[in-house]
């Protein structure tokens, strides 16, 4: 198995959790569960959207933007970087 591809089946296993997050917070709010279960089962969630658009943004910088360990960081790049940093940290 390739490298991108034990990141692909890494990061699909990432989405296969979060939206097992996902059913248990609908379950939640369709069997009337307590305001405070609900909160914690949604910042469950929340902290697996972060870890995978933290891994996502990573092999994104690793694969696209370094090549052969150096960065070739032209100011296009530069500028994608910056976009996908505001949009993560949003």
């Amino acid at each position: 198995m390739s490298h991108v591809e034990r990141e692909r089946t890494k990061l699909l296993n990432r989405v296969k959790r979060v939206r097992g997050q996902m059913d248990a917070i609908e379950r939640a709010l369709t069997s009337d569960e307590d305001c405070a279960n609900v909160l914690m089962l949604l910042a469950a969630a929340r902290g697996g959207i972060n870890s995978l658009m933290g891994e996502v943004l990573e092999d994104h910088i690793r694969l696209h933007l370094l090549q052969d360990g150096h960065a070739p960081l032209t100011p296009d790049l530069g500028e994608e970087l910056i976009d996908l940093v505001r949009a993560y940290l949003k």
